[in-house]
This record gives C-alpha cells, sequence and structure tokens, in this order.
C-alpha cells in the first residue's frame, strides 16, 4: 500500500529512490538528499516538530533540518539518493504499529508521518551503536535505506541478530542486548577470539530488517590505508 507513487532503482548496490508527486503533493525528505527533480517541484526546509525534535535527530546522526517537496500546479518527478551506498526499503504505516530504524537510516517520508528519535540507554552503550532509534508512526509512506542489501525477516518467538546488522523493525517487537554466548568469560572470550560481540535478542511477533554487509568492518579494514602525516 502507498499514497505517493515511487520507484527504487539500483537496488541493492547504490539504490535510488524515485516518487512521482502528483499536483501539490509533498514528501519530506532527509536534507541533502535530493538528486534531481523537476522545475514544478518547490523545496523548503525548516527543524519540523520544533527545535527540541531537530536536535533529537541530530543526535540520532540525521540531520537537524528536513526538507519538504511539494509539486506546484502540475505532477513533478523526485530523485532521491541515501548518503551511504545500499539498499532502500518502503514501509506503509496504518498507525497500527511505530517503525524503528537504524540512526541515520531516515530516508522519506509522507508529511503525515511524525519522525521522533527514541533513545536506548544503556542498550546502545553496551551494543557499540547509536543510543538513539529513529521512531515513525502515524499514517502514510516511509522510506529508510542501509549499507548493503535489506533483507526482511518474520519474527514468531525468538531471534537473535548482530547489532551491527539490524537496520528495522516493528514496535511490537521487544528487544534485549546481551553478550553473544551469555555474558561470561567464556561468552567473552568466544566474542573476542570469533569476532562477534554483542547480539540484540528480539522476542514477541512482527516483521524485522537486517542489512547484508556491516560498515564498520569496511572501516576498520580501510583504517590502515589511510594517508598519514609525516613527522
Amino acid at each position: 500500500m502507498t499514497e505517493i507513487a515511487y520507484e527504487i532503482e539500483h537496488s541493492p548496490a547504490y539504490a535510488s529512490l524515485i516518487v512521482f508527486l502528483q499536483a501539490n503533493q509533498s514528501i519530506l525528505v532527509e536534507a541533502g538528499a535530493m538528486a534531481a527533480m523537476d522545475s514544478c517541484i518547490k523545496m523548503k526546509s525548516g527543524i519540523r516538530g520544533g527545535l527540541g525534535k531537530g536536535i533529537g535527530r541530530m543526535l540520532s546522526g540525521e540531520s537537524l533540518f528536513i526538507s519538504e517537496f511539494t509539486a506546484q500546479e502540475k505532477p513533478g518527478k523526485l530523485y532521491i539518493s541515501p548518503g551511504v551506498p545500499g539498499d532502500v526499503q518502503h514501509y506503509y504505516l496504518d498507525g497500527s504499529k511505530t517503525l524503528m530504524v537504524q540512526s541515520s537510516g531516515f530516508v522519506a517520508a509522507s508529511p503525515t508521518v511524525e519522525i521522533n528519535t527514541q533513545f536506548q540507554g544503556f542498550k546502545g552503550f553496551f551494543s557499540g551503536e547509536s543510543i538513539f532509534l529513529i521512531q515513525a508512526k502515524g499514517k502514510g509512506d516511509f522510506w529508510f535505506s542501509s549499507y548493503g542489501g535489506i533483507i526482511e525477516i518474520p519474527v514468531a518467538g525468538d531471534y537473535v541478530v548482530d547489532t551491527g546488522y539490524i537496520v528495522a523493525f516493528e514496535d511490537t517487537l521487544n528487544y534485549d542486548v546481551e553478550m553473544i554466548g551469555g555474558l561470561s568469560f567464556r561468552g567473552l572470550k568466544t566474542g573476542i577470539l570469533g569476532g562477534e560481540g554483542f547480539v540484540c535478542r528480539f522476542r514477541g511477533q512482527g516483521r524485522l530488517w537486517v542489512q547484508s554487509r556491516n560498515l564498520y568492518p569496511l572501516l576498520n579494514f580501510l583504517n590502515p590505508f589511510r594517508p598519514a602525516k609525516s613527522s
């Protein structure tokens, strides 16, 4: 189900989002993600929801500002490109669920969707990930992105995911962060020697999205090749 017509091209490696706005139809887009658009589309940027919510988005890794694009008087096409190469996923909010998304995962949404941040507390500290999640609720279209391809997993019961691969999940799922193998010396040793660490255990029934690649190992791999200043 969708309110805004769209296409996702070049998925999953370099996915871009194309939206087809009807006359006087609007869409919210992450600041800086607009790649090209018809001249009938006009843009305005602002701190949606006030300064408090804007700062919350900034702490979660998003921009302080969100851009609103409107097709004036006639239909127009808008090209949207996420900042990180990877996949783009569409989710329709019907008002019955809230979608939780990894920090910096927001791409675009209907103006009727409310976008907030949720503090993870110690879950975020222990997992080594962001201590904030993006919270999308209300009714309308929502698009999110990841590094690598996006895989949808239906969960009924328990399911375990490495914290570095979580993209999004429905709020019908509860979660806890734990060391793989249990919080014990053996579990710690297994995690360090096996290259694994903290995992997220989901419980309940709902949909979960994971990414096929983890950005942090790539950054660690590239780090020794960075140019260094000579002394």
